[in-house]
């Protein structure tokens, strides 16, 4: 009878009992991670930039993805294309508005895995100058693994693109910027 509650335990106490959804936050602090942008201009070239201030947290699971979220929450005030006064302009009523909407936030209503070699569909909640809309794009893992501190890190990268006008934008600079394309790269340590 002991060998045997004694072997359950064990069983239980196997790695793949601890294999399980692990939470991880953003390495902002260490610029281990970005949100970033570029948008035509006038067809000639792109203007690339980026949001400096973000916080970024979430949820994996290597057995099931359906365990897996992901959320960002971006000051948008923070944005720079290295170009003070658009940036001004960015930051006024005609783009991101910032004093009326001072963050821009996802949420991830589900993540699937495409295949075996680290590709997942997100789809959620994008919610920015004050309209949210569902929407969906492509990440892959970048990797995982040890880090020299002591830690555990795992990395994503995806690119989504969104009209400007589904999310009440409307100022006009033609037809080749109608659509912005982000960026992102979330390196999160495991907590």
């Amino acid at each position: 009878m002991k060998k045997t509650m004694i072997a359950a335990a064990l069983l239980v106490l196997t790695p793949q009992a601890f294999a399980a959804a692990e939470t991880y936050v953003a390495d902002t602090e260490g610029m281990h991670a970005s949100v970033n942008f570029k948008i035509n201009h006038l067809g000639y070239s792109w203007i690339v930039g980026r949001f400096n201030d973000f916080k970024s947290s979430f949820v994996f699971d290597e057995e099931d993805a359906a365990n897996n979220s992901v959320e960002v929450t971006i000051n948008t005030s923070s944005v720079d294309t290295n170009y003070a006064e658009r940036d001004r302009h960015l930051r006024s009523d005609d783009f991101l508005n910032v004093k009326e909407f001072p963050q821009a936030s996802f949420k991830s209503t589900s993540v699937t895995k495409d295949d075996d070699d680290g590709e997942y569909t997100v789809k959620g909640d994008l919610t920015l100058h004050g309209v949210t809309k569902p929407v969906e794009f492509e990440i892959e893992e970048v990797g995982a693994g040890q880090d020299p501190w002591g830690g555990y890190r795992r990395g994503f990268e995806g690119e989504m693109e969104l009209k400007l006008a589904d999310f009440g934008i409307n100022y006009d600079l033609g037809p080749a910027a109608a659509t912005v394309y982000l960026d992102f790269h979330l390196e999160g340590i495991r907590q």
